[in-house]
């Protein structure tokens, strides 16, 4: 390749940029038949383009520093050439004089008529379209193909496949048109050979592979990608590391280096953490000081959870400053500084904290962005904001819009986080999510020694065509009866903060337990809206028409007494109190209800009913959690006796280690129900030291409760004397990839000679 070539005062000027070459008619020609080149200053008569085919030679023209007329110049013709090879177009450029013509003689670049891929079965044409920038119908070029073999090559490499390999290859086409095809050998998945640590003296290897997210492969991570190398996540590793040792008390502890290097037979990566842990440190003198007009230290100091002697956590310390800025907005003082002010002391190896609370910069929210949301509108998301633009900044209320979003079950991930604005009291809201499915197609499958195998089939869409709408269609069969029913929500009706629903069913049952064959058809309507930011109010309407039919002989009187058809026609309310930490995986918080409906507004069935429950979830330590609750219910007839279809019944998933309708009065062996209730339950959870990516958790319960109550023919019954029954077990649940399995073993330990109980039930869920 020739590089700024001249022969000043001969017979040519020649330069050659890649395949762009500058010349004249002399350097091409016999010697006699030369002819003198361009001297400095000689007019260009004429410009003449060669070569072209799709490209208009106007356009070589627009990119040429000289025109006709013009003296001549090396320096622009230099750059004439230049600019006319930098579009891309040609794949040579040549400019020579012929008398006084200046020609540019040009070889376009192919057009690519077709992109393909051979050899990509793991990853498919369309994602690897995505990832490359050329297209049918684009200029070919070699810079661009080869920009885009390292782009698939860059995306192999994301997915673990480090020994992927990209071959383009050319078929040439008539009409200067080529095929371009990417041969992709893809190699094994890199997977994680091994992980050592050096320098760690306080916690062995296997703790701190535990602490990290990258893990070794073995043969039961198949459903995992944790065992796949990924820069991304060892630079997320050294964070996890840097973490741990400050929760620890290890406050001079670096990552010197996390080094990922390819074995021999590049088959897998060995990585290897060099760390310095230093000395551990406890907490020396705790103080809080504020400077806050109206707010005492004293009453700041509980929210503080660290005492003088502990080990040192740089962790609690960060908690305790959210904990303290957060309790500030919420009683009127958004703009705040909490500052922590360490005082080391090396020779005692402490760390005194002394938090000084002052008054803030004001800051308001310039603007909100939102990232990630592929297919849920920015509306839907932006209405959980409890901040819109304007607003001043405030933190309790930036985490309770994080709780609100993931409330909504729709992102797998959300990241909040505030960033610089356009002035120094300005800051912009920064939202990154990640959507999930939010299909879901459950199964549900139990077995009692009443009802013997059922099963359930659910289609639902929580976010239908990303508008925040939610639809669902199911349908269960039993043994003893099947049941349909669909459902509508709308969010926001009517563009306000009130949410509208409506429903359909049709539920035909043998109502062994009582003796009877039922038949339901009906539907409804509801409207919901919130009170405050954590209490809701549910309004609902539902008219029924029910059918009693095939009573047995000897089933009771009150049953046979309502044999036939009767409509129920039911309004009621919900009203909710929610402080838990997460809808999904509560681990913090509490939940309580009140229901209450009364069936007389038409129809000829009269009552009046009411239901509360309340659930607290306490966390013991990141991973254990304890759970108590407490349920109880009333209801009274209303000018008439109450039907055994209309009482509480206790048993399954409301009492673990009782059938359905397996408590309570009775009169032979048919369940009557009840009116009044009374349940709670106790429940630990805890991690069951399995891989981390199997998701399966193990919980101890203790159900008790009674059931009592009967009115009119039933006055008499068995077993009407609210005696305590009790249910004790083991339980699992599995995040597995069909879906959320839960398993309980429910032992009866306090029960009737009368009673029905069931050891096992259990549930099965898929999502798409």
């Amino acid at each position: 390749m020739h590089k700024g070539i001249s022969l000043v005062g001969g017979v040519a000027f020649a330069l050659s940029l890649g395949t762009a070459t500058l010349l004249t008619e002399a350097s091409l020609a016999p010697a006699a038949a030369q002819q003198q080149p361009f001297a400095q200053g000689e007019i260009i008569q004429e410009i003449r383009i060669e070569g072209t085919q799709r490209v208009d030679p106007a356009t070589v023209l627009s990119y040429m520093q000289v025109s006709p007329g013009d003296p001549y110049d090396p320096f622009l013709v230099d750059d004439s050439l230049k600019s006319i090879f930098d579009t891309g177009l040609f794949a040579d450029v040549t400019l020579l004089r012929q008398g006084n013509v200046l020609v540019v003689d040009v070889v376009e670049n192919p057009m690519i008529n077709r992109i393909a891929f051979e050899g990509n079965d793991r990853i498919d044409d369309d994602a690897l379209e995505a990832e490359i920038e050329l297209r049918p119908r684009v200029v070919y070029t070699r810079t661009r193909v080869q920009q885009d073999v390292q782009r698939i090559l860059d995306l192999y490499q994301r997915r673990g496949r480090f020994a992927a390999s990209v071959q383009p290859q050319l078929i040439e086409l008539d009409q200067n048109r080529v095929d371009l095809v990417f041969e992709i050998e893809e190699g094994p998945v890199t997977e994680i050979d091994s992980i050592n640590f050096v320098g760690n003296n306080s916690f062995s290897a296997g703790t701190l592979r535990g602490v990290i997210s990258t893990r070794e492969s073995a043969w039961y991570r198949f459903l995992s990608s944790s065992d796949v190398y990924d820069p991304d996540r060892l630079a997320f590793d050294r964070e996890l590391l840097r973490r741990f040792y400050l929760e620890e008390g290890y406050a001079d502890f670096r990552v010197v280096s996390a080094v990922a290097e390819l074995n021999l037979d590049r088959s897998g990566f060995i990585i290897t953490f060099t760390v310095e842990e230093g000395e551990r440190y406890r907490f020396g003198e705790i103080d809080l000081v504020s400077e806050l007009r109206g707010v005492d230290a004293e009453e700041l100091l509980p929210l503080l959870t660290m005492s003088e002697g502990d080990w040192y956590d740089a962790v609690e310390v960060e908690d305790s400053v959210e904990e303290i800025t957060e309790y500030l907005a919420e009683n009127g003082y958004p703009f705040v500084n909490v500052n922590p002010r360490p005082t080391r002391s090396r020779e005692e190896r402490t760390i005194g904290i002394t938090f000084e609370v002052s008054e803030g910069p004001r800051v308001f929210v310039e603007r909100i962005d939102i990232e990630g949301n592929v297919r849920t509108v920015d509306s839907v998301i932006r209405r959980e904001f409890r901040l819109v633009e304007g607003d001043a900044f405030n933190s309790a209320l930036v985490r309770r819009s994080r709780e609100r979003l993931e409330a909504l079950g729709y992102f797998r991930t959300i990241d909040v986080q505030q960033e610089e604005g356009s002035a120094p009291d300005r800051t912009v809201v920064k939202v990154e999510v990640e959507e999930q499915s939010t299909g879901e197609l459950s199964f549900g499958a139990g077995f009692s020694t009443s009802a013997g195998p059922l099963g359930q089939v659910e289609l639902r869409e929580r976010n239908l065509l990303g508008r925040g709408q939610e639809a669902r269609i199911a349908f269960m069969m039993a043994g003893r009866g099947t049941e349909f029913d669909v459902g509508f929500t709308e969010p926001r009706f009517l563009g306000r903060e009130l949410s509208a629903g409506v429903d359909a069913f049709h539920v035909t049952t043998e109502v062994d337990e009582s003796g009877f064959d039922r038949r339901s058809t009906g539907g409804g309507f509801r409207f919901g809206y919130d009170l405050t930011e954590y209490t809701r109010q549910v309004l609902s309407y539902q008219l029924e028409r029910r059918q009693i039919s095939d009573v047995d002989d000897d089933a009771p009187l009150s049953v046979r007494r309502d044999e036939g058809t009767d409509w129920r026609s039911t309004v009621g309310q919900t009203l909710t109190w929610d402080r838990r930490d997460s809808v999904l995986d509560p681990r913090e918080g509490f939940l309580v209800s009140l229901d209450t409906d009364v069936a007389g507004l038409g129809g000829n069935v009269r009552f009046a009913r009411a239901q509360a429950e309340g659930r607290y979830f306490q966390p013991l330590s990141d991973d254990f959690t304890f759970v108590i609750g407490a349920s109880g219910g009333a209801m009274h007839g209303l000018g008439q006796d109450t039907r055994i279809s209309d009482r509480f019944m206790l048993g399954a998933d409301s009492f673990r280690g009782f059938e359905y309708g397996g408590i309570g009065p009775r009169e032979g062996r048919y369940a009557l129900g009840g009116r009044y209730f009374a349940k709670g339950l106790a429940e630990f959870r805890f991690p069951l030291g399995l891989p981390e990516e199997f998701d399966v958790r193990g919980r101890l319960f203790a159900d008790f409760g009674t059931l009592w109550g009967v009115d009119g023919a039933d006055k008499d019954a068995k077993g009407d004397n609210g005696s305590i029954r009790v249910s004790v077990g083991p339980g699992v649940t599995w995040n597995s990839p069909l879906g959320l399995i839960n398993i309980d073993l429910g032992y009866a330990v306090r029960k009737e000679d009368y009673d029905k109980t069931e050891l096992l039930n259990f549930s099965i869920g898929a999502t798409f």
